[in-house]
């Protein structure tokens, strides 16, 4: 979703490695340290193994038979995810692919037809993976993308996140929407003297990155600001009501809040509401008299979150970034 003249500015060396820390899986505080990491992938050809490739340590020297269960070889190396393809897997994908490819299609519709060519062979046992963080979660149609990409930002516009730590901007990314794609990509190297004399309360100062991040590149669609520790707690809760509570409690400042941005806020408070409701059913009703009432509303609550989500954006980018993200 890159426009062919996309622009990457505005980062030093510490604000982008402050950046990509983000979306780096981790685990529980008390697992992070002690937990597998790296993978392993094995090339076979359905009998008989021909290579072996650790990510930590290089080629491997194959020393089990085939079939192996992939958790297994995982563990066997210290590994946190392992990888399987039958000799010639590689060379389909690309054959198929470019079965597929049209000289008119643009990054967004190469990128999906990509995926789903893998999602084939990897149906057809030709490729495997352990863990299958994604199961479950469908392959979005183009269209889907194209919807979402609309419902949060305008054609012109940006969307940006800002972090903050001890009173200081700690990291920021902007894009700015042209098209079907984003022209720019900026860091807060060159934001940080727009804002002037910062407050050290994040709450009072992210108003006056929202007016720097205008000045100098568009308005905008959706901005997110809070604390960088705050924000990677958010990312791994699955809790209902996470979001939306701490927006409400100014854990979390939305500036602009996109319409789609808001109705999914809203279903995650009737989310959280209803859990609130059915803890205390039973000291209130010991007697289960409300269990209709309750089974009915629990209905309700889940058919609204699942359409209202879907027919925003198609998938649950939350979901998904959880998926990524965690690690047991």
């Amino acid at each position: 979703m890159l426009t062919p003249d996309v622009r990457l500015e505005g980062f030093t060396a510490e604000d982008w490695q402050r950046f990509t820390s983000l979306w780096q899986p981790r685990a529980s505080p008390e697992r992070e340290a002690t937990r597998a990491r790296g993978g392993v992938i094995v090339i076979h050809d359905g009998a008989q193994v021909r290579k072996v490739l650790s990510t930590r340590h290089g080629r491997v020297a194959p020393s089990f038979a085939w079939p192996r269960p992939l958790g297994e070889l995982a563990a066997e190396h210290e590994c946190s995810w392992a990888l399987a393809a039958h000799t010639g897997a590689l060379e389909e994908v690309m054959e198929r692919f470019g079965a597929r490819a049209k000289r008119a299609d643009d990054v967004v519709t190469q990128a999906l037809s990509l995926v789903n060519v893998v999602r084939e062979l990897m149906n057809e046992g030709q490729i495997e993976s352990w863990p299958r963080r994604l199961k479950g979660i469908p392959v979005p149609s183009e269209n889907m993308v194209r919807r979402a990409l609309d419902s949060v930002c305008a054609d012109g516009n940006a969307i940006a996140l800002g972090l903050f730590k001890d009173g200081d901007l700690w990291t920021a990314f902007v894009a700015r929407r042209k098209g079907m794609g984003f022209d720019v990509l900026a860091g807060p190297d060159e934001l940080r003297p727009a804002m002037g004399l910062l407050s050290g309360d994040w709450r009072r100062d992210f108003s006056h990155l929202v007016r720097a991040i205008e000045d100098r590149y568009a308005e905008l669609s959706l901005g997110c600001f809070a604390e960088v520790d705050v924000f990677r707690a958010l990312q791994m809760d699955g809790r209902a009501g996470a979001w939306s509570k701490a927006v409400a409690m100014r854990e979390v400042a939305l500036s602009p809040i996109p319409m789609a941005v808001g109705v999914a806020l809203g279903v995650d408070s009737t989310r959280y509401a209803f859990e609130g409701l059915r803890k205390v059913a039973p000291l209130i009703d010991p007697f289960g008299l409300m269990e209709p009432l309750m089974r009915s509303v629990r209905e309700r609550v889940g058919n609204a979150t699942d359409k209202d989500l879907t027919a925003i954006l198609g998938f649950s980018p939350l979901e998904a970034l959880r998926a990524l993200l965690k690690r047991d």
